[in-house]
């Protein structure tokens, strides 16, 4: 099989770790293997372990060369008590990357118990969230397709080597969303503006399915070339004044997918991720005034730069 978006992302990450200074990924690896709780989930900065979170804790473990022997082990029983327990895409995304990501690492298979059915079963949950217009809502019972969470379908689609359902449907759908006056994409009909996460959904997306075009390219460069804020980070839409990790992960990202991260200023970039790094124990902020940190915006902090080393800066 072809690797998956998110598997080729992974080994892109994995290939610009090797290259920051040692200190930086002994800190990082130090801080994600201490937010591994005994469950062998990961947890947000309240509550208990979930799948949301232990998604990202195990990408960061996988990228940074760890998730493997005890962690792999421990993460590998959390997956397995959550089988039944799903309840979104977004902790269906979670559940089967994860389970792919240990199994790659360390061989256990996560599913291995699971009826044999269970790959159809997950496909008919996603078919359900198809909606009229070719896109995918965030629930069963949501009127509303999402470019977010229609990208997040397509993913799973691909982790579970299912053939992607109706791909024209899903590209007039994303069309739809795209903003032609500012450039980029919406997140849903209702938006008033493009903002630099959906845009990066919608290009994922288009990635997946080998059905790019210039139109799309050249608006998707211009407005997330206008996200770079004075603090050197990229900011989720123009009405947002602060730039945050995630924006600037995925806005690059996105930027370096389509050879135009000269777009923006690099140097300015690591600067911001780097202001965000805790350097006593490790982790990373969401944005400048924020009081804290957790796993998903270490991955954010961490893929950034591990990013940039991939662009040779």
């Amino acid at each position: 099989m072809i690797n998956s978006y998110l598997q080729n992302l992974t080994i892109r990450l994995s290939s610009g770790i090797e290259k920051l200074p040692a200190e930086f990924v002994e800190r990082q690896t130090k801080y994600m293997l201490g937010q591994l709780r005994e469950d062998g989930g990961f947890a947000g900065r309240e509550g208990e372990s979930d799948l949301y979170y232990t998604g990202f804790g195990l990408r960061s473990l996988a990228i940074l060369g760890e998730l493997y022997n005890e962690p792999a082990e421990r993460a590998a029983k959390f997956l397995k008590s959550q089988l039944s327990t799903q309840t979104s895409i977004i902790d269906m995304l979670s559940l089967v990357y994860g389970a792919k990501l240990v199994e790659a690492s360390s061989g256990i298979d996560v599913f291995a118990d699971s009826h044999e059915g269970w790959r159809d079963q997950l496909a008919n949950f996603l078919n359900q969230l198809r909606r009229e217009d070719g896109g995918f809502a965030k629930t069963p019972e949501g009127f509303a397709s999402s470019t977010y969470h229609t990208f997040l379908v397509v993913l799973c689609f691909e982790l579970l080597e299912i053939a992607i359902p109706d791909p024209d449907g899903i590209v007039r759908f994303l069309m739809s969303r795209r903003d032609d006056a500012e450039g980029g994409f919406r997140e849903i009909k209702a938006s008033k503006r493009a903002g630099t996460n959906p845009t990066a959904a919608a290009i994922g997306t288009l990635k997946i399915l080998n059905r790019m075009d210039e139109e799309s390219a050249d608006g998707t460069v211009d407005l997330i070339a206008e996200m770079q804020t004075d603090e050197g980070g990229l900011r989720a839409n123009t009405r947002i004044p602060l730039a945050d990790l995630l924006s600037t992960f995925t806005g690059l990202l996105t930027l370096a997918d389509l050879n135009a991260h000269e777009e923006v200023n690099l140097k300015h970039i690591q600067a911001f991720a780097e202001a965000l790094e805790i350097k006593d124990g490790g982790g990373f902020q969401a944005v400048s005034l924020d009081p804290a940190h957790d796993v998903e915006y270490t991955f954010y902090g961490v893929g950034t730069r591990a990013l940039l080393a991939t662009l040779n800066f």
